[in-house]
């Protein structure tokens, strides 16, 4: 049973005109509401689920904003394994002709166990899909993000006197796995319900003061593609090395070669990663295995340069292990598991946003960033070839004095995915809600 902190009712439209009296009355709102958000807040960030498991997140967003008045369709999301669920929540706000705009928020948690000791921390244990039990934490501010796009819906239901159009909320299943958004159109997000003239999402930042928004046009994230690699090879004693053919020894040649992709063969002015950040081979100190498995991450913006890296990693993989003498029906198995393309905010659309949220929040506060080699699936909302115009904005989430004696001593702050991560909560949401009404509302002010 999920408890439910504030009612979320839905009030008479304020006539409120022009749009810099409606600015004053956002923030009024916002504050009013403030200390119920926050409580919302701290309750999903006590009930965490993993990806392709949100069932109660999921339920809990749609029943808020069935509240608010929104036309619900839930359990929406396609993905290639049938058994898995769906727990996509639409939610669609008609309010006359005008632009349609689509504001997407995420549900999942990730399987880490938190340690900062807050009184509404996540003490969730569960079993992960491999039946290893994990603690499970919103350590990415998919908390924050949720509470923030409950109080946008609540704020532009109240202002709906100001804009005119169609909004679009997306609650989001399985980012943390970039299988979620291609479940959703794969399940007829843009035929089922109107497709968006302009799609828009926040992320919070562990490195940006609260109270703060960042903006970056352009490539804003990086593409990401997970790469599994099997270094086969024919293992014996350790005493005999010369009867066999080492995969431990090929397997750390090829970590090595792989380092030279990025220097040598990819231009300076194309940002890249490529990291290998697993390695498991062998058993024992005088066994010589028959295999060695390699996991990496590789990391790039354009298209084309991803694509040369990943035929490298193949190229420099296979022919390490026929210098070896390894043979050929033994060539290493290079395999791509995951992957998500690069975030390109649409430029004149961030630049749009940026202006609004300037005169929302004060110029001082609405920073252009850079970019990051991070990955989002967000990007998938855009088509390909950016068909329709997206914008991610940062959202900062820190205490200004912990920035402050980071940069002083040196000490780097808990980042996301951290189990340390802990946003401050009232400044953030405050900020975020602001930052993405004003932005919604530049785009369908009447």
């Amino acid at each position: 049973m999920i408890r439910r902190f504030f009612a979320l009712v839905m009030l008479p439209a304020i006539v409120l005109a022009p749009w810099s009296n409606a600015q004053q009355s956002l923030e009024t709102m916002v504050d009013r509401d403030l200390s119920s958000l926050v409580g919302t807040y701290k309750m999903l960030h006590a009930m965490p689920e993993l990806s392709r498991h949100e069932e109660k997140t999921s339920a809990y967003m749609a029943k808020e904003l069935r509240a608010l008045g929104y036309d619900v369709t839930d359990h929406v999301g396609k993905y290639d394994n049938p058994e898995w669920v769906g727990y996509g929540v639409v939610a669609v706000l008609k309010n006359g002709s005008g632009p349609t705009v689509l504001v997407r928020t995420e549900l999942d948690a990730l399987p880490v166990e938190e340690k900062t000791g807050l009184p509404y921390a996540s003490k969730v244990k569960t079993k992960d899909d491999a039946g290893e039990e994990v603690g499970v934490m919103h350590a990415c501010g998919h908390d924050i993000h949720m509470t923030s796009l409950l109080g946008t819906a609540k704020m532009l239901a109240r202002l709906r006197d100001q804009w005119h159009g169609t909004l679009v909320l997306i609650c989001q299943p399985a980012e943390e796995t970039v299988q979620g958004s291609n479940a959703l159109l794969n399940d007829g997000l843009y035929t089922r319900f109107p497709r968006p003239d302009y799609a828009l999402a926040l992320h919070d930042a562990s490195d940006l003061e609260a109270g703060k928004v960042g903006y970056v046009p352009g490539y804003c994230l990086s593409s990401s593609t997970s790469v599994d690699i099997t270094i086969r090879g024919l293992g014996g004693h350790g005493s005999k090395p010369e009867a066999t053919k080492d995969p431990i020894v090929v397997a750390a040649q090829v970590v090595l070669a792989l380092q030279t992709i990025v220097s040598r063969e990819i231009s300076p002015f194309d940002p890249a990663v490529v990291t290998v950040g697993s390695i498991h081979g062998g058993s024992k100190n005088n066994i010589i295995p028959d295999e060695v498995k390699l996991q990496l991450t590789v990391r790039a913006y354009k298209q084309e340069v991803r694509q040369k890296i990943l035929a490298s990693i193949e190229r420099i993989s296979k022919n390490i292990a026929l210098a070896a003498g390894i043979p050929a029906d033994l060539a290493p198995i290079v395999s791509v598991i995951e992957g998500t393309d690069a975030t390109y905010n649409n430029p004149a659309l961030t630049e749009r946003v940026a202006g609004a949220m300037k005169k929302a929040l004060g110029a001082d506060n609405v920073l252009k960033l850079d970019p990051e080699m991070a990955s989002e699936d967000f990007c998938h909302y855009g088509l390909e070839g950016n068909k329709i115009p997206i914008c991610m904005f940062r959202l900062g989430a820190i205490d200004p004095a912990k920035i402050a004696e980071s940069k002083r001593t040196g000490i780097p702050l808990p980042s996301l995915h951290s189990s340390l991560f802990a946003p401050v909560p009232e400044p953030t949401i405050r900020t975020g809600v602001i930052a993405m009404t004003s932005a919604v509302m530049e785009l369908m002010v009447k």
